[in-house]
């Protein structure tokens, strides 16, 4: 099956290179798939699950989670880390003259 892309129309070749990717995905996910089939069968071997293997998503998305550096002195249970944007109720305090310092926990 060999393609000359030498001979091939720019459009051609836009069409292939589209025909492409989608085989790409398609097979990205049929690995996938075939991958976690195969890591199910060999816990399941030693007689346990992938998710008991794999641990509880919840909790290592909550044990990430950054600690509250800040919180609201109106709202204590309004806090914030410090890390990306600021909450409303901070420009707020700010904004009536409250320093970030005041905020802290």
């Amino acid at each position: 099956m060999a393609i000359n892309l030498e001979k091939m129309s720019r459009k051609d070749l836009i069409e292939l290179r589209d025909q492409v990717d989608i085989a790409l995905k398609s097979a990205e996910k049929r690995e996938r798939k075939e991958a976690l089939q195969a890591a199910e069968k060999a816990a399941a071997e030693f007689g346990f699950s992938l998710s008991e293997l794999s641990g509880d998503a919840s909790k290592s998305a909550k044990a990430s989670k950054n600690k509250a550096k800040y919180k609201n002195p109106g709202n204590p249970d309004q806090t914030w880390s410090g890390r990306g944007r600021k909450p409303q109720w901070v420009h707020d305090a700010l904004k009536a003259g409250a320093d970030i310092s005041d905020l802290e926990i």
